[in-house]
């Protein structure tokens, strides 16, 4: 029954991410995501019917619990931005970094629930350990997994609109082009190559490590 904590965080999560990105558009002079609504955490304006809906139940049926999703892609035009190169990287970045602070806010929710369950390790067990603490611990985990896996340099990815921005121009359009079918691409490599999906779980069990070492510093 972990799915009942799985979605509600997944669905803020990627709400959030696609927020930040709009919001800060708005601030670099484009206000097209504003006017169609999408300042908004209402979920409704957000989904996807596939990244949303489909892809996280297919993974919560799957063995392994891993749970993963997408918003619809918030509308961005650079032209109208007063500084299109940096502020096309700063809207890019405003996502991942939404949801570094997410983690960061769940890890700081999980210290008072932890200490009155005696600390992380009781607060974690499954028979009778706190239910917000395992909440808290995988709004850890599903927001680290969204900041790093949209920091990869696949079109349409986050990374990508930074990468981009480095590539002589006659590279750039020829990447700009994988947009189409990067997503399922890399998604059909981490399925059939298990070491690509363990380079990506890398950086996310450090920070996670990290962050679970901070709860327990401060219980």
């Amino acid at each position: 029954m972990i799915w009942i904590l799985l979605i509600p965080i997944l669905l803020l999560s990627i709400v959030v991410h696609e927020v930040a990105h709009a919001w800060v558009a708005r601030r670099e002079g484009d206000d097209t995501a504003d006017r169609l609504g999408r300042i908004t955490l209402n979920p409704i304006p957000h989904l996807d019917p596939v990244g949303s809906l489909l892809v996280p139940a297919i993974l919560i049926a799957l063995p392994g619990s891993f749970i993963f999703g997408w918003a619809r892609p918030v509308p961005v035009n650079p032209a109208n931005f007063r500084d299109p190169v940096g502020g096309d990287i700063r809207v890019t970045l405003a996502g991942p970094a939404s949801n570094l602070v997410l983690a960061l806010a769940f890890t700081l929710l999980m210290v008072p629930a932890a200490a009155m369950a005696g600390g992380v390790e009781a607060a974690m067990d499954p028979e009778r350990g706190s239910l917000f603490v395992t909440a808290c611990f995988y709004g850890i985990l599903i927001n680290l997994i969204l900041a790093i896996f949209n920091m990869i340099p696949v079109p349409p990815l986050d990374g990508s609109h930074v990468l981009r921005h480095l590539l002589p121009q006659g590279i750039r359009k020829a990447y700009d082009s994988v947009g189409r079918i990067g997503i399922l691409v890399l998604l059909g490599f981490l399925f059939l190559v298990p070491q690509g999906f363990q380079i990506i779980m890398a950086p996310v069990l450090f920070l996670a490590g990290v962050l679970i070492s901070l709860v327990e510093l401060l219980v």
